[in-house]
């Protein structure tokens, strides 16, 4: 029902009743007539409505079956008394036209509020509108400045003008990943020690890189992945493979995924073997044979859960992510020795920092299906049958430390803990789903 625009405070609501069909001039007339004189000239309703104070009378009525019904709308700009009065002044009307009738004020509604609560929830809309409008500013301003930052910081590496982090000339370690949109997108979570092969045509500068470094070929979760690793297989040293998820990409991870990724990365001689890859595991070995004598390349050692060795990172430029963390501790360099490792060694001492003998001695245990336990000193105090050893091994005290000769187990792990051992050395890691902080895992996972 549509209202006066001119009223100003104030609208009143009748309902009607009529014995009989009556049209909407005969209840405009029955207001006027039946009212004029009675409230005197002041509230006289013509001298109102000539005067502005009374609105245009709206009438809404229906008649069904002889019977007519429906609503007065009177839009008022008289004070409340006034405009109360007025109201009770209809509900006096007994006839409209030839019919009896009956008027019954059912409200009289302050517009003003009903204004009001308008302008509250236009304002609240708008306020909405110009705070996202203005949230969405700042962070345009925040991304556009952090692209900036991060374009800033990948440089070209090498005769063929690679993008790769900053870190690059000096990290001991490198990520190798396919674009450069995977190295911006690993600076912008503060991974910086990352270069680009820009296709499946492994760059010679790469190629180079890979004999002197520790390298992470980071993979895209797609057929161009596989095609990558053959080619770096082929003319470059990998040492570690890191995938994203299936049907991604490395430029579409997030920190978490980016992250997790890294840390389960897996040596490249178990990587082919549980992916199937045969033929290239047959190539690797056959190169590592070759090239066993005169390497000067680090070696490499798996640190079980644990991405520091592998990844130079800054603290994270996303508050609301986790920082990344501080450029770990370059790899220490291999001692070459010259020392027995097929001996007993019952009684003698060992140096359990020379990481070539430890694993010439898990070579060897690996034969004689052994675990060994040396205390801090580097003493043997047990030796014990590999079948036996997670239940034995709570009845060894002054252990330090295990080279293993079979597979590091989650169960082994338990019960090395239990008998306080801090560092677990073996030539394969099992299913391991739980590491303990305190504890240093080491393994080889090479096929003797």
């Amino acid at each position: 029902m549509n209202v006066d625009p001119n009223l100003t405070k104030y609208l009143i609501k009748v309902r009607i009743t009529a014995d009989g069909v009556v049209e909407k001039p005969d209840v405009v007339g029955a207001i006027f007539g039946q009212t004029e004189g009675l409230l005197g000239e002041e509230l006289d309703l013509r001298d109102l409505q000539k005067g502005g104070r009374i609105g245009r009378i709206e009438v809404e009525i229906d008649s069904k079956k002889g019977k007519t019904e429906g609503f007065v709308l009177i839009p008022s700009g008289l004070d409340q008394v006034e405009s109360s009065i007025l109201a009770a002044a209809l509900e006096t009307i007994d006839r409209i036209g030839p019919c009896k009738a009956k008027m019954d004020v059912e409200s009289v509604e302050d517009v003003r509020v009903q204004k009001r609560q308008k302008v509250i929830e236009r304002a609240e809309a708008l306020y909405k509108k110009m705070s996202q409008v203005g949230k969405n500013v700042s962070e345009n301003i925040v991304q556009a400045v952090r692209e900036d930052v991060e374009r800033a910081e990948i440089t070209s590496y090498g005769d063929e003008k690679l993008p790769a982090g900053p870190a690059i000339k000096d990290s001991d370690s490198i990520i190798v990943v396919e674009g450069r949109n995977d190295v911006l997108n690993l600076l912008k979570y503060g991974i910086k020690n990352t270069i680009a092969v820009q296709g499946t045509n492994i760059p010679k500068t790469v190629q180079d890189l890979s004999r002197e470094r520790t390298v992470v070929v980071f993979l895209d979760g797609d057929r161009g992945g596989d095609l990558i690793l053959k080619e770096m297989l082929q003319v470059a040293d990998v040492d570690f493979v890191a995938r994203a998820p299936p049907g991604t990409e490395v430029e579409e991870l997030t920190y978490k995924q980016i992250v997790k990724a890294l840390r389960y990365k897996m040596p490249i001689a178990q990587y082919l073997s549980v992916r199937g890859m045969s033929e290239e595991l047959k190539e690797l070995n056959q190169k590592n044979e070759s090239e066993k004598t005169g390497s000067t390349k680090k070696v490499v050692i798996e640190r079980s859960m644990d991405i520091e060795e592998d990844v130079a990172l800054e603290e994270s430029p996303h508050p609301e992510e986790p920082a990344a963390r501080k450029p770990a501790r370059a790899r220490e360099e291999a001692v070459e020795t010259k020392q027995e490792a097929n001996g007993s060694h019952e009684n003698d001492k060992i140096d359990l920092q020379n990481y070539k003998f430890i694993e010439g001695r898990a070579e060897h245990l690996l034969k004689e299906k052994l675990l060994e336990v040396y205390s801090e000193d580097g003493k043997v105090v047990a030796s014990i049958p590999l079948a036996e050893a997670v239940d034995k091994l709570n009845g060894v005290n002054d252990g330090q430390t295990i080279i293993s000769g079979g597979v590091i187990s989650q169960r082994l792990i338990d019960a090395a803990l239990n008998a306080g051992i801090k560092n677990v050395y073996g030539v394969r890691l099992g299913h391991v789903t739980k590491k303990p902080a305190e504890m240093r895992v080491i393994t080889w996972d090479r096929r003797f």
